[in-house]
Parts: C-alpha cells; structure tokens; sequence
C-alpha cells in the first residue's frame, strides 16, 4: 500500500465542510466492526444453546471473522490504491451488511461458520479504507484532532460492544434471540452506503499497483493449514493428518516468503514487503504484535465461557463485569500516548506487559481463591489492573513499530502490524482448543461443568502470563524512544484498528 494519495474530486479536500460528514461514516464504519467483534463474545453461550453448535463451531464462529479479516486486510489496502479507497470501501460496507443479514439469517450453525467468514472479508475491505480516507481528506493540521476522535470512537466502541451484545441478548427483541446482534448491523449499514456515496471523496494511489493474487492465496493456505487442525484436533482426537497439515503450513509460508522476494525484484508489487524485516525494530515490533494477538485471542474467548457456561451468568451481567476493564484501557492509553511515552519511551511499554501479566496472575488467584462463588465487583481488581497494562501498550506501540521504518515503506508497514496482529488473535482462538477445553473432559455431569470451567479458566490464564512474560522481553528490540514525526508526514495506518478487538 502506498503512502502517497491523489485525491479526486473536491480540490483540497480540508476546505470542503463534506469531509466532516465523510469522518462521521468512515468512523462509523470502523466502529461497526470493533463492535461487531466484542457484541459476537458476549453473545456465544446463546448462540451455541439456541444453535446447538459444537465448541469446534463456536471457536470457527469467532476465528473464521478473525481468519478472514486477517488474510484480507492487505488485499483490502491494496485495491483501495488501485481502485479508490471510496469505490472499496462502498464494496466493502455493502458486503458487510448484507453478510450481516446472513448471519442473522443463519439456519443452522455450518452457514452462521460461512457468513462469518464472508462478514470477515468485507471487512478487511471496508476498515483499511478508513483512515486511507481520513489521510486524503483532511490536511495535515486537523488530522491531530481527527485521530483523537478516531480513539474516542474506539475506547466507546471497546465499551458498548458487550453491553450492547448483552442487551440485545436479554432483550430478545421480536423473538431474535441472538440473531439481533447480527441484524442490527443492517440499518447502519446501508445508511453509510448511502451517505459515502454522497460524501465520502473519491481517492487513488499515484502509481499503478498490482495486485499479488498468488500472494493472498499463499497466505490464506497457509493459515488454514496451520489454524483447522488446532481448531479441529481435539474433537477428531488428534488424528495424523493434522499434524502433517500444520508441518506443511510452514513449508507453504516458507514458499512464500520465497515467491515474495522474487515478485518485489521483478515488478515491485509484493503482498508483504519483506526488506522491512531487515529494520530490527519493526521485526520485534511485529513479533509483539504477533504474540500479543494471541494472548487477547485466548483470554477474550475462554473469559466469556467462563463467566456464561463456568459461572452461569446472564449475558448482562457478564457484559456489565467487563466495564471497568474497557475504561481502564481507554484511560490508560490516552495518558500512554499523551504523557508517559514522551518522558519514558520503550519502558512504559514494558511496563504494560509486566502489569498486564500482574492482573492475570491476580484473576487466576481470585479465580482459585472465590470459585463458583465469585462476584462481579470482586473480578473488578484484576480487570482494572490488566485494563491498565493493555492500555500502555495498545496505544504507543504502532508508533514505536514504525519509528525506524523508512516513510516510503510506512503505508505498507502499518497494514502488516494490524494484519499480523489479527493473525495471532486467530491463532489465539484455535489454540483455546488446547488451553481451554483440552482441560475438559468431553463427559461432564452438570455439576461438575461448573468446576470444571474454572479450572480450564484458570489453565489457560496461565499461559496468557507466559505470553505477557515473552513480550516483555521482545520489547527490549523495540527503539528505547519513538522517532519524533514530521506532521502530516507520516503515513496513515491502513487497516490499523487497536488491539481491543478480539
């Protein structure tokens, strides 16, 4: 993706009071997708009851977006340069909301699987475009104001999702049950597809790019390779097929890497621009992102089954156990950004892993010490203080990815961190396969459910804490201090949502 633009239409698209009406649609947009991501969490104990889904069903409901997502996000950046970012993005957020009709639709739990996958897609159309756009309309001095509204619009969409999710649940508005959570993506949706018709400014990369099909299917391969065998393995009792097909997912990534390197000599059109891992800072900075993925893929997942299935709580009373988790977050990544990393650099992001790794030591302790007895406001600790760590990282840490990138290569830089990082949530999601329920025994009495839960809870927080342990010492590649950048120079981040979503 290209960090240069050529807008079209309105000459100097900062004097036109449209762009403003634009802002409000593209960010609109991006909040339909974090909220979609956290609404779906809260929501799959209902959706497997009322579905008779499988655990297996239930993880691919979750992976099969993150998975998609992921393996489009570049694609969707780059067929925005090609294209215009308006005309993908309109793509984008019609599909979105029409594979948001499926997924309500669904009628059974095989087709909810394969709308999500296709609402995954859509949007790995739709949110690179967002702040591509935000780069091309605005000038370089109100894009300081934009993107501290862009982390309004995260931090409340961090928030809602879950007690949206769980309102709509316990509502059961027209008979729905969970289908709402899907279904009211459909007004919003197509009254942005009307409204960025009319408003949004058309917008092209300068230089004709090609787009890397071998590329994608390489990477979409390799992936499902490497993720349907830890999703699957257990419920198939680990059969030899599955290891053979995740030791062959390395050799199709090795492939890759290969095709890559060859494609970026001959045309300079790669999917992934791998000169940018000679930049050691953006290889441990990628790693991070990488391994972080994976750490909220476990924890978000087997924390709603914890307190639905495990604890038997409604969906809003869990949704409403998790507010001051997301407050934390949006709190402490304002003040990250704004006060601690211009005095203390690379630190504070460690100091984030440490905490972070602080509060999940401290569930699983409250977790053990409380049992089936445990309240909401007792959970409130150990949620704050991990809200506190995710908080100083999340925010500073494309930031300190990039500082060392050279800008011609920032556009393309910052569309990896976020694809990356949606590839270890994936990750992340089939390996509760074997964190969670490989702790569960598959014939369980309802009274042992309970304990059982927790224990598998308490399992695989354990290993969240080691991944907190190896971003610790991944930071130490990091810059002790992010370069200071030129306003308005800087690339946008495509496709770059926040680490909140899971």
């Amino acid at each position: 993706m290209n960090s240069t633009d050529t807008t079209l239409g309105t000459a100097g698209g900062g004097t036109d009071r449209r762009r403003w009406f634009a802002l409000a649609i593209v960010m609109t947009a991006a909040f339909m997708d974090l909220v979609d991501v956290t609404i779906v969490n809260i929501a799959i104990p209902s959706i497997r009851q009322e579905s008779g889904a499988s655990f297996s069903q239930i993880q691919w409901i979750t992976a099969g977006y993150a998975l998609a997502f992921a393996a489009g996000l570049i694609t969707g950046g780059r067929l925005g340069d090609i294209h215009g970012r308006k005309r993908i993005f309109l793509v984008g957020i019609g599909g979105f909301t029409v594979a948001s009709a499926l997924c309500g639709l669904a009628v059974n739990p095989e087709m909810l699987v394969a709308s999500r996958f296709l609402q995954g897609a859509m949007a790995a159309l739709m949110v690179p475009q967002v702040l591509s756009i935000v780069h091309a309309t605005f000038p370089a001095h109100e894009r300081g104001k934009v993107f501290g509204l862009f982390g309004a619009v995260v931090g409340l969409g961090a928030v809602s999702g879950p007690l949206l999710g769980a309102l709509l649940t316990e509502w059961n508005l027209f008979g729905w049950e969970w289908r709402s959570i899907f279904l009211i993506n459909l007004p919003v949706g197509v009254a942005g597809l009307v409204l960025g018709s009319r408003f949004i400014t058309e917008s092209k990369a300068p230089r004709a790019l090609k787009l890397d099909l071998v590329g994608v299917a390489l990477v979409t391969l390799g992936l499902l390779m490497l993720l349907y065998p830890l999703i699957r393995g257990r419920e198939l009792d680990w059969p030899v097929w599955g290891y053979v097909s995740m030791a062959g997912s390395l050799v199709v990534l090795a492939v890759l890497v290969a095709y890559e390197r060859r494609k970026g000599a001959r045309d300079g059109s790669p999917l992934v621009e791998l000169s940018l891992f000679k930049v050691k800072s953006f290889a441990a900075g990628i790693a991070v992102q990488t391994v972080f993925g994976i750490a909220l893929g476990v924890f978000f997942l087997v924390w709603t089954l914890y307190m639905q299935v495990g604890l038997g709580w409604r969906p809003l009373k869990a949704g409403l156990t998790g507010v001051p988790f997301s407050i934390a977050v949006s709190a402490a990544a304002g003040m990250s950004v704004q006060m601690l990393v211009p005095r203390f650099g690379r630190k504070v992001l460690q100091a984030g892993a440490l905490v972070m790794g602080a509060g999940v030591l401290l569930y699983i302790w409250e977790s053990g010490h409380y049992g089936l007895a445990i309240a909401p406001w007792q959970m409130a600790l150990p949620l704050v203080v991990m809200g506190v760590g995710m908080g100083l990282i999340v925010a500073p840490l494309t930031d300190a990815i990039l500082s060392e990138v050279p800008r011609e290569h920032a556009g393309s830089a910052s569309g990896l961190i976020n694809t990356v990082q949606q590839m270890g949530n994936a990750l992340g999601l089939a390996l509760v396969s074997v964190v969670f329920f490989g702790t569960i025994s598959d014939h369980l009495r309802p009274e042992q459910i309970g304990p059982a839960f927790v224990d598998a809870f308490q399992n695989a927080l354990g290993w969240v804490v080691v991944v907190m342990g190896a971003i610790f010492l991944l930071m130490f590649a990091l810059p002790k201090r992010p370069a200071q950048h030129v306003e308005g120079e800087q690339a946008p981040v495509e496709g770059k949502e926040p680490a909140l979503v899971s």
